[in-house]
């Protein structure tokens, strides 16, 4: 599913927008996540699940190709948790 999939059935399950306004609903909601996550806050969606971002730490890794050592940089990766409401959907 693309971002205007996402559009399209906004407009659709709504039906008071404007397919111009259902985009910019969908854009502003992925710009507040965006922006909270940036800031390195958690995101919390009841019956969704949340969205954390965490640090690692610069480590060093195997290049598997030729066994040599290589250093992988710090950096911040974003993970998903789903909820439990959310596991039950999909398993049903």
């Amino acid at each position: 599913m693309t971002k205007a999939d996402i559009v399209e059935n906004v407009y659709d399950k709504l039906g008071v927008f404007s397919k111009k306004e259902s985009s910019a609903i969908v854009e502003a909601v992925f710009d507040v996540i965006k922006d909270t996550l940036a800031d390195g806050e958690k995101i919390k969606i009841s019956g969704f699940g949340n969205f954390v971002v965490r640090e690692k730490q610069e480590r060093i890794g195997r290049n598997p190709k030729t066994g040599d050592q290589i250093k992988i940089t710090a950096r911040r990766v974003l993970t998903f948790k789903p909820s439990q409401v959310l596991k039950t959907a999909l398993n049903s």
